[in-house]
Parts: C-alpha cells; sequence; structure tokens
C-alpha cells in the first residue's frame, strides 16, 4: 500500500509538471492582467544561492540548508539538520538596501522558522503640491515582510511545509497592510538523485493602501474663501497578491573524486506577469567551495523585466567542528542598472 501510494505520488508531480510545461498559456491568465498586482517586492529571492541559480530551487537539493530552500519552497524548510539562521544583504539596484534575517529549529521530524525581510529606500526628497521644488525636507519608505513557516518530514522521501506571512508597505504616512501563504511539497525519488517539487507562493487577500496620507483638506465650492477646510479622505484601491505556482526538477550526480554537480529546472505560472523558465547548475568541489550559475527566461518578451536573465555565484562550506558556516555571493547582471549583489551567511548547529 505504501509503494503503491509513493508511485501515485510520483506520477502526480510528474503530470503537474508536464502540464506546467505543455500547457503554459492556460497558467498564466489573462494577459490584461500582467503588471497589475501590487507587493512585487515577494518576488525577489531574499539569500544569494537562490538568486545564482535562477531561481529554480522548487525541487531543493540535499546539501541546502532549511532557510536556503525555505524561499522556492516551504517543503525544503524540512531539510534543516537542527539549528539555522541566516542572515542575507541585497544591494539592490538604485541604492536600494534589502535585509534578510531567519531563524530555524527542529523538533523530530518538523521543523519551525521565523524570517524577516525588511527594504530600506534611504531618504526621499519630499515634495507637493504647493512646494514642487527638492528642499532638504525628505520622507522615508519601507517594505517589511514577517513570515512563520512549518515543515514536515513525512517519509525519507516526502515533506510538505507551508509559510505564513504578515506584509508591510509604508511610504511616508500611507501603508498597506497584508497576509499571505506559501505552501508547497517534494519528493525525491529513491536513490536516484532526481527531486522533484511544486509550490504555491503569495496566495492571500487583496490590499490597500490608507492612513493620513490619504486625507486631503479641501474647500467645498460654496464656503467662503477664509473657511476651514474639510477633510476629504480618499479610498486607495486594491490591489491583489503575485501568486504563483511552481514546478521544479533537480538532479544530483557525483562527477568526480568529490566533485558533485546538481542540475535544476523550473516551471513558473505567474497570475498576474508571464510565465517564465529557469534553469541553473552548481559544481560543489569536496563540499567546501561552490561555483553557481542559472538563467531564467520569460514566456514571450524579455524586455518586459529589467533582468538579463542572466545569474552567477559562489559560495564556501566551512565545517568549524561541529559547526557549519556557509558564505555565498550572487550577481544578477540588469538591462538598465548596474547589477543586483547579494551575500549571505549561514550557521548550522
Amino acid at each position: 500500500m505504501k509503494a503503491n501510494r509513493t508511485r501515485l505520488l510520483v506520477y502526480g508531480l510528474l503530470a503537474a509538471f508536464l502540464v506546467g510545461l505543455l500547457a503554459p498559456e492556460a497558467q498564466a491568465g489573462d494577459k490584461k492582467r500582467r503588471g497589475t498586482a501590487g507587493a512585487d517586492h515577494l518576488l525577489v529571492p531574499p539569500t544569494a544561492r537562490t538568486a545564482a541559480l535562477g531561481n529554480a530551487m522548487t525541487a531543493g537539493m540535499a546539501n541546502a540548508s532549511g532557510l536556503e530552500a525555505l524561499y522556492s519552497n516551504p517543503a525544503g524548510l524540512a531539510l534543516n539538520p537542527g539549528t539555522n539562521a541566516i542572515f542575507s544583504r541585497i544591494e539592490y539596484v538604485a541604492d536600494i538596501g534589502v535585509n534578510y534575517f531567519g531563524v530555524a529549529q527542529r523538533f523530530g521530524n518538523n521543523n519551525l522558522a521565523i524570517t524577516f525581510t525588511a527594504w530600506d529606500f534611504g531618504d526621499i526628497p519630499l515634495t507637493t503640491e504647493t512646494s514642487p521644488e527638492i528642499s532638504s525636507l525628505t520622507f522615508s519608505a519601507s517594505f517589511i515582510t514577517a513570515a512563520l513557516s512549518y515543515a514536515r518530514q513525512f517519509t525519507d522521501r516526502m515533506a510538505a511545509g507551508v509559510t505564513f506571512k504578515v506584509i508591510n508597505e509604508s511610504i511616508d504616512d500611507t501603508q498597506a497592510t497584508g497576509i499571505a501563504f506559501d505552501a508547497g511539497m517534494n519528493y525525491t525519488v529513491g536513490e536516484s538523485g532526481l527531486r522533484l517539487g511544486v509550490s504555491l507562493k503569495n496566495i492571500g487577500p487583496q490590499m490597500s493602501y490608507g492612513g493620513t496620507g490619504m486625507v486631503k483638506l479641501v474647500r467645498l465650492p460654496d464656503q467662503r474663501p477664509n473657511a476651514t477646510p474639510n477633510a476629504l479622505r480618499l479610498d486607495g484601491a486594491d490591489f491583489e497578491l503575485p501568486s504563483m505556482l511552481n514546478f521544479g526538477i533537480s538532479y544530483t550526480r557525483e562527477v568526480g573524486a568529490g566533485a558533485v554537480v546538481n542540475v535544476f529546472g523550473n516551471f513558473r505560472s505567474n497570475s498576474f506577469d508571464q510565465d517564465q523558465f529557469a534553469g541553473g547548475l552548481e559544481l560543489g568541489f569536496r563540499n567546501i567551495l561552490f561555483v553557481r550559475g542559472g538563467y531564467s527566461m520569460q514566456e514571450s518578451d524579455q524586455d518586459l523585466t529589467f533582468y538579463s536573465g542572466t545569474n552567477f555565484g559562489a559560495g564556501l562550506n566551512l565545517d568549524l567542528g561541529g559547526t557549519t558556516l556557509v558564505v555565498d555571493y550572487a550577481y544578477r547582471s540588469t538591462d538598465f542598472f548596474d547589477g543586483v549583489q547579494m551575500f549571505t551567511a549561514s550557521v548550522t548547529l
């Protein structure tokens, strides 16, 4: 009975993967919806290893820490062997900085993790309708996402996980708050080195902006010029979250003394954007030095994203006597800005 369930699971994942590849247009939704979702910062991978591999880690990999695999697929958190902490810094375009921090703990076959992502836009010159010239006055903006994740290793081959997220966006005295969840599962095909994964991301209700910044002081047409202005509250339009469905596959193989190659493939069905195909390759040497590269390609028009699609990076995996320290770097090339650089450090006890 257990063997039958395992075979059905494998066939189901393969069928879902093939459907995603063979019928991308049916998955993408109406083209008129493209670009209409908000909270696009949820689409930026927060760790260097994920970015360097073209964001194609939905199926996971055996030697990745749980927090590294968590963004691509909540089920990847089940890879965490004990206590894991991670910090990542992204030098984004236009002098924008992104900080990511997370901790995870294993309890038997269960794993829990808490993660935070914060975007820093710096000081922005303040201009208004009455004072359109740039002065010394500034305002700030921020995107913050706090997440709680749970994953369970059901068998030696199958794992599943979920993530609950609270999202906050603020611009001066205007802000929007929403919730979303991710869910996923992955499956290891015996001792073949093949892994399959599927994840559903950013599912949640619509968000909208509010706050005192949405209040405007106006005078009614029949009021005297010296009358006290009236406070008019503007209703912000609701916007959707950038939901998506990912199908991934990965393959691990030893190619020589101490050398291991990992190959990744991923299909992403976006609800509010073009579908995307991605692939990645990682070469590991004695489980110490890693070099990586990845490429992501839009379904029809690559010019609709400022990323050129090329990503690469490297990492060091250091065993410090029972404590593992991993340091990773990634570079994502762009067409119109300086490239995006990412630095990640992870410690596993």
